[in-house]
């Protein structure tokens, strides 16, 4: 049978299923039906697994969390999607007793010692409050659940970086053909087949990272082998692919960079061979490093570019994007994806544009709470990326720049927006602007100009001090530099792109 690892945890499919099975009865007992959400505040573990696979079986939602965010963000989630349990790990428990609304119970995942390794915990913070429900406890405490089974798919938050959080809502599939087919051009993009040997180190709070993890869970198998890390280490991830014959892995860009700049004598220390597929995305990648990365692992380096809205929409192997340096690749069965103008007509090849796009074997999405942001995308039936980018001759998408303000960082969506609102909250702040600037590690990191009030005096530890005790620490921008006067258009809007090209421009590139 299949096999889960993490760390020095191992289980069989057998056991895991049945502790998913207890967990689905204790969820029921505390009240959780059919459309209700369940919140997920945990690192990376199997614990993790247990109750997402639980919690969407009984057709409930399953909410996860980012870990990373302060109590006003995560008490926004809860609120918004009207949580009726959390189950968390047990260092989060000041996190969690300062985020809660009232009324809801949360179960205590004693916190496992290799993610008390891997993030320095202290071993007191790991234990699980006292009086409270222990999740091992509370299993053993279940039998199996014997009812129907009701599948149900996740809320995606945008990371908790906008001012108002959007969860994003997957509507039921039309029909069990279209769920067969999303389920399976799922596990073609993953490359997720029978018997697959995976590794996930990203964090599975994201719904990439988490999509892996079900499809895997699925192909297991009887030789099957999935594996959960607490967190991305470049070495030890070379050293479990050896180890445990890995075929398959999900990354974002920031990993390769990370692999890269092993030292050579590490990097050809390991015997990478079992390696069949490596899927990535979330980020641009830049040429050079992904053309690294498929001279020392070979043409098995896949991206596909899409959104968490739309699912993947297009895909491009380790070959042609060496004939296409840049490319995120061509259009997929059952996608289309289209490059409009300003008034919403197609463009020619060679052409940039903003990126709409539909996928047919996806479930379609509203944004929980906020149906009317969900019709602001649609554009003809197609859905709005942000994105701006142009197909060449051949049909191979390529992006050059993004419409938004959003910017990516390490794979995290962030909103200057909501920085530049508790920016303006320190006195001496007259105005600001944050933005994404160049960084060759995470693709790009945040920066902020900012404009001062005239007589007021200002150094960038006290703005750094300020946001960090309001937002989290992602979300602080790297550099902060003030300016006399800011760059403004004719309606007063501040020109960002007047700020942020000298940094793109010295980088040679625009996104």
């Amino acid at each position: 049978m299949g096999t889960l690892v993490m760390g020095r945890q191992v289980m069989d499919t057998a056991r895991f299923e049945e502790r998913v099975a207890r967990a689905m009865t204790g969820l029921v007992r505390l009240g959780v039906k059919d459309g209700d959400s369940v919140a997920l505040l945990m690192r990376n573990d199997i614990a993790f697994a247990e109750a997402s696979i639980a919690i969407g079986r009984l057709g409930a939602l399953t909410v996860p969390l980012n870990w990373h965010g302060k109590p006003d963000e995560l008490r926004a989630i809860l609120i918004d999607c009207d949580a009726r349990v959390v189950v968390a790990h047990a260092d989060f428990a000041a996190l969690v007793k300062a985020s809660l609304p009232n009324n809801i119970e949360t179960i205590y995942v004693e916190t496992p010692k290799e993610i008390a390794e891997a993030y320095g915990l202290e071993t007191q913070t790991c234990r699980v409050p006292d009086g409270a429900i222990e999740w091992e406890a509370w299993l053993s405490a279940q039998s199996p659940y014997s009812g129907q089974i009701r599948p149900a798919p996740s809320i995606a938050y945008s990371s908790g970086t906008t001012g108002q959080p959007k969860g994003i809502q997957r509507l039921p599939f039309s029909s069990p053909e279209q769920e067969q087919l999303a389920a399976a051009a799922r596990s073609h993009t993953f490359g997720i087949g029978t018997g697959v040997r995976s590794l996930i180190s990203g964090p599975l709070y994201h719904s990439m990272q988490s999509a892996n993890m079900r499809a895997a869970l699925a192909a297991l198998g009887t030789e099957g082998l999935l594996i959960i890390e607490p967190r991305f280490d470049a070495e030890r991830l070379l050293l479990l692919v050896q180890e445990h014959r890995v075929t398959q892995l999900m990354m974002v860009p920031v990993m390769f960079v990370r692999l890269l700049r092993l030292p050579e004598s590490v990097r050809r220390k390991y015997d990478l061979s079992s390696i069949e597929w490596v899927i990535h995305s979330a980020a641009p990648c830049p040429v050079e490093v992904k053309t690294r990365m498929i001279e020392w692992w070979g043409p098995v380096i896949n991206e596909f570019y899409g959104s968490t809205e739309t699912g993947s929409v297009t895909l491009v192997g380790s070959e042609e994007y060496l004939r296409r340096p840049g490319t995120v690749g061509r259009v997929t069965p059952g996608c289309t994806v289209k490059v409009i103008d300003d008034a919403g007509r197609e463009v020619p090849p060679g052409t940039p544009g903003e990126i709409v796009s539909f996928n047919s074997m996806y479930a379609d999405f509203t944004y929980r709470n906020l149906p009317e942001e969900r019709a602001k995308l649609d554009r003809g039936g197609l859905i709005a990326s942000g994105d701006i980018g142009y197909f060449d001759a051949d049909g191979y998408l390529f992006l050059c720049d993004r419409k938004k303000d959003m910017v990516i960082s390490g794979g995290v969506n962030i909103f200057p927006s909501e920085i530049e609102a508790v920016l303006l909250g320190l006195p001496g702040v007259k105005d600001c602007a944050v933005f994404g600037i160049p960084d060759e590690e995470y693709g790009e990191v945040l920066a902020t100009h900012i404009e001062l009030v005239p007589g007021a005096h200002l150094h960038e530890s006290a703005v750094r001090e300020h946001l960090r005790g309001r937002l989290a620490g992602f979300k602080i921008p790297r550099v902060v530099r003030f300016d006399a006067e800011l760059p403004r258009e004719d309606n007063g809007k501040i020109y960002k792109r007047r700020i942020s090209d000298p940094y793109w421009q010295a980088a040679g590139r625009r996104i």
